[in-house]
């Protein structure tokens, strides 16, 4: 294994397990590691640290183990196994009511650079380092031995996360399929909602799992409301409003594709065409021209507005923006739940924002809760970072 040598007291955050080692912390590199190696991680003074992935870029290796030999036969099955068994002690596996859930969440399950969405006995699979491409092979081969007879496939949907280095042949599709499994398309179950994932031609892995629980709470207020859903995507939140008694729910996303599945959603519910409208058009257009007060409770869920630090100051002048308009059209006494999954955006950034945008309007706004993404999407301790998904809900007077 090659080496990785840090500079002097460059080490204290390894100390601390946090999963990273920066390019700038390194002094030397023995041997010739190619991007997706494993290296072994060292201070100064030669004393063994960590192992895991090499790479190319301001994150030069992604740890998988502090231990001196990571690379047991059995790694990926005990890794695999201990997420599946947190999503068991959580409730999410063997559910009746819940049929999909996220397994691996990155670091937050010590598997940085792996995703792994699980669609009731499908599992799909997103690389976002070289190192987790290359062993995609053996998370497959892992995947069968933890989930057995019941796994029905397991895809493979890196060519949009996993990069383009090290001559990677990036084409989604399947690393194994159950005797008899030929569908692209299942109908999963959410808090006992029916929802329809097509993992090959939807967006990220099918489905946006992170929002579970807050969909939960927008049904829970949502009786005797009309709702806007923007951003709607396949309609998550629409479908808990529905469930829930709002009187009307618009939904709104700029996908042709997404709104066609809101309705099929829709449908699959037994719920009305009459109580639902579907809007294929930019949400932020739809926002400006809506009439004030035509709306007492609205979800603000955009897509991330900065996937990097430099795009920061531009984020924050949306989300400043987007909100405000939330805010000056919702009816007296209604309610906003707006969100970021921007990960640079942290939860004061994005709180400041929302004050600047409801001192822009004028109003009366207090915030109830404030929310964040289900335990399925866990977070490392160690590493604050993987805490992506926040959001506040809004009472507007």
């Amino acid at each position: 294994m090659d080496k990785v040598i840090l500079k002097p007291r460059r080490e204290e955050s390894i100390l601390r397990f946090h999963p990273w080692v920066f390019s700038g912390a390194i002094a030397q590199i023995t041997g010739h590691p190619a991007e997706g190696d494993m290296v072994g991680v060292y201070s100064a003074d030669g004393k063994f640290l960590a192992s895991g992935h090499y790479q190319i870029g301001s994150i030069a290796v992604r740890i998988l183990s502090f231990d001196y030999d990571p690379a047991q036969v059995d790694f990926w099955t005990v890794m695999l196994s201990r997420a599946l068994k947190l999503r068991e002690a959580y409730g999410l596996a063997g559910s009746s009511v819940t049929t999909c859930y996220r397994l691996v969440h990155g670091e937050g399950d010590g598997l940085p650079g792996l995703i792994i969405d699980y669609y009731d006995g499908v599992c799909v699979l997103q690389a976002h380092s070289v190192g987790m491409f290359r062993a995609k092979g053996a998370i497959c081969a892992a995947l069968q031995e933890v989930y057995g007879p019941s796994l029905k496939a397991v895809y493979d949907k890196s060519s949009g996360t996993a990069p383009f280095k090290a001559g990677l042949e990036l084409v989604d599709g399947y690393l194994y399929k159950a005797p008899g499994f030929e569908e692209d398309e299942l109908t999963v179950l959410e808090n006992g909602n029916k929802f329809l994932v097509n993992w090959t031609q939807g967006q990220k892995t099918g489905f946006f799992l992170d929002q579970r629980e807050n969909r939960a709470r927008v049904g829970a207020l949502a009786a005797g409301r009309n709702v806007l859903n923007l951003f709607c995507y396949t309609g998550g939140f629409s479908i808990y409003a529905l469930a829930g008694g709002a009187v009307h729910v618009d939904s709104v996303d700029s996908s042709k594709k997404a709104m066609d599945m809101v309705d099929r959603n829709v449908l699959l519910n037994g719920f009305s065409p009459e109580k639902h409208t579907s809007y294929c058009t930019d949400a932020i257009d739809f926002l400006k021209d809506i009439p004030e007060g035509k709306y007492d409770l609205m979800i603000v869920d955009p897509p991330a507005f900065a996937k990097h630090r430099g795009a920061l100051k531009n984020a924050l002048r949306a989300y400043q923006r987007l909100n405000a308009a939330a805010i000056s059209k919702v009816a007296p006494g209604g309610f906003v739940f707006t969100f970021s999954c921007s990960q640079v955006v942290d939860k004061e950034a994005f709180a400041l924002a929302v004050f600047s945008a409801a001192a822009e309007t004028g109003r009366s706004v207090r915030i109830l809760d404030r929310l964040n993404q289900p335990a399925d999407h866990s977070v490392n301790i160690y590493h604050p970072e993987g805490e992506y998904l926040k959001g506040l809900l809004l009472y507007i007077e």
